[in-house]
């Protein structure tokens, strides 16, 4: 094995990146997908906060407007991402490579994942097959980067469910001959047959916000990727909580492949029938029953009702439901008494009497069950 290992050290001069985000496509608005461009800019800034020169990190993105990207930028068709990965990224002396791919994609009949440029038509699905770019560096084509993580955050759904007019014709980049010298980690955002889900209000998708507050939590490692079987339960953790939220299908997973190992992590789906929600599910959700928690104004005041002594303990996130979970549970460890007080200031504020009696029911619920030893749970 000649590539560092996951998390090591590396120097930021032999690290070396392709940056992908595609928004606009040539199929006109019907295509559109705000947020893969903003997303591709973020996790650059990473990268050279992390030390990695411009210079090697290769930024294509094709943005929709309003959104004007400062950081110079190559466009992202077709011909231009190709030559990037057949003539340009091989030529390169490193040892990490980093793939960061947001956009449309689809799960060809052969069982591939296209991933499709900003010159793609509804007449010409111009693409990048995913599964031979990655048979491609791990080749002797790709003499160094040995060393590399690809993070994809595109839709798999099958391309018979697309109804379209022709087959995707078959788009295979050159390959060497195959070597056992790469270490290769693939992260994709949806799972086999399911979309990957966008928030186009934030223009963000959601595996990829998730995925880059990640690594922005380990930024003091980058440019070093992280550690695939520490990262991915984290990510997989996230994208759990936005399905029980009711934001998304998606199922992520990861292969891995290096000289010792290759195989496909996936995250079991849930078991068929219904399943009661746990008493911190249905505490949370009768909080977010009630509009004022979605508000973050409206909720921090109610929070702020709290003090000061039990308000510095409670863990705050931007994002409401992941908010209430982190009040609900700060509380229930350091002062389980001011769940009620955490009641009172709801209803105080809506006295809707249906959501009251469940509110008041569930954190009874809740209290109970936060208040056993962990294996009784």
């Amino acid at each position: 094995m000649t590539g560092p290992s996951p998390s090591a050290a590396v120097d930021p001069a032999r690290v070396h990146a392709l940056i992908v985000g595609v928004e606009s496509y040539g199929a006109g608005p019907a295509w559109d997908l705000p947020g893969p461009a903003r997303d591709a800019v973020r996790f650059h800034a990473l990268l050279r906060a992390a030390g990695v020169p411009s210079g090697q990190l290769r930024l294509h993105l094709a943005p929709l407007p309003p959104y004007r990207p400062e950081v110079p930028h190559e466009p992202a068709d077709q011909a231009t991402l190709r030559r990037v990965l057949v003539q340009e990224l091989p030529r390169a002396q490193g040892e990490v490579l980093w793939v960061w791919w947001g956009g449309h994609g689809a799960l060809d009949r052969s069982g591939h994942l296209r991933l499709f440029c900003a010159d793609a038509t509804t007449a010409d699905k111009l693409g990048i097959d995913l599964d031979s770019a990655l048979e491609r560096y791990r080749s002797d084509a790709v003499p160094g980067l040995t060393e590399q993580l690809w993070v994809v955050d595109a839709c798999e759904t099958f391309e018979e469910d697309l109804a379209l007019r022709e087959q995707l014709p078959p788009d295979a980049l050159p390959m060497g001959r195959r070597t056992l010298v790469h270490r290769q980690t693939v992260l994709r955002a949806a799972g086999r047959g399911r979309a990957a889900a966008n928030d186009p209000v934030r223009g963000t998708g959601l595996f990829s916000d998730v995925t880059l507050g990640l690594l922005a939590e380990r930024a003091g490692a980058l440019p070093a990727p992280p550690d695939p079987e520490e990262l991915f339960p984290a990510v997989r953790a996230r994208i759990a909580a936005l399905r029980e939220a009711g934001r998304t299908l998606q199922y992520p997973e990861i292969r891995l492949q290096s000289p010792e190992r290759g195989e496909t992590l996936t995250p079991s789906p849930p078991p068929a029938g219904p399943r009661a929600p746990s008493p911190l599910q249905r505490a949370v959700d009768a909080l977010m029953a009630y509009p004022l928690m979605g508000d973050p104004t409206e909720r921090q005041t109610v929070v702020a009702t709290l003090g000061p002594a039990v308000t510095g303990t409670l863990p705050r996130h931007p994002r409401a439901r992941t908010d209430a979970a982190g009040i609900l549970n700060g509380l229930a460890r350091n002062r389980p008494e001011a769940l009620w007080e955490l009641y009172d200031a709801v209803v105080s504020v809506d006295d809707d009497p249906g959501r009251g009696r469940e509110l008041d029911a569930a954190l009874r619920d809740f209290a109970s069950w936060a208040g056993r030893p962990r294996d009784q749970r």
